[in-house]
């Protein structure tokens, strides 16, 4: 007991945590939020700005290269891809069913079954793919003179039906060349922006002189 009581206790110096006045510091503005959160300001001039672009560049794309209506026209057609023998077939059987409805409707008109013919003539034409592009003339005639045997006037029998057929085909020569032509005609037509663009395509695989000397190996030197 004694120990404790005279103990002597030991008095330092008080450490004093020093204080810094606060400091001013500066107010942030409110974080700028992204264009979804600002009520789609920015999603909607770019939508008003997207249309007047494109507008712009359509007006200027098509003031140098105006369409045709009539390609129009015919662009909203059907485009089927028919081989040679469908193309024939096609011919055949359009020509045969406009001839009968030509022989009960109108009594066998060379003049309707003429503009009827260059129609599927060039259809035709048109129809066969690249492949096959040669058979649409010849399947065109062929199929004129078969439809051509329901508007012919002839007597009984084969004798007759063949001498009236002969006259129909007499008459109606011209329709049979015209049909002809325009087959031939869109054929020729097709055939040549085929090779063209063979060409283009063969010419832009095709390496050119400066990427031929960049590959040539270099001489070594001894």
């Amino acid at each position: 007991m004694a120990y404790w009581a005279h103990k002597p206790t030991y008095v330092g110096p008080v450490e004093q945590h020093r204080t810094r006045p606060p400091q001013s510091r500066p107010r942030r503005g409110p974080a700028a939020l992204p264009p979804q959160a600002q009520g789609g300001r920015g999603d909607e001039r770019d939508a008003a700005a997207l249309p007047a672009e494109s507008a712009t560049v359509y007006r200027a794309g098509g003031a140098g290269r105006p369409v045709p209506p009539l390609v129009r026209a015919l662009r909203r057609f059907p485009n089927p891809r028919l081989t040679g023998l469908g193309s024939g077939l096609f011919c055949l059987v359009a020509m045969v069913v406009l001839g009968f409805l030509d022989r009960v409707l109108l009594g066998g008109a060379v003049a309707v079954y003429g503009v009827l013919f260059l129609l599927v003539s060039g259809l035709a034409a048109g129809w066969v793919r690249k492949a096959d592009l040669v058979t649409a003339p010849v399947s065109v005639p062929i199929a004129f003179a078969l439809g051509a045997l329901f508007i012919a006037d002839g007597g009984e029998g084969f004798t007759g039906t063949m001498a009236g057929l002969m006259t129909t085909l007499a008459t109606g020569a011209g329709w049979l060349y015209g049909g002809t032509l325009v087959a031939g005609v869109i054929v020729t037509v097709r055939k040549v922006r085929l090779m063209a663009r063979k060409a283009a395509a063969r010419r832009a695989t095709q390496p050119g002189p400066r990427d031929e000397t960049r590959k040539a190996p270099r001489p070594r030197r001894a």
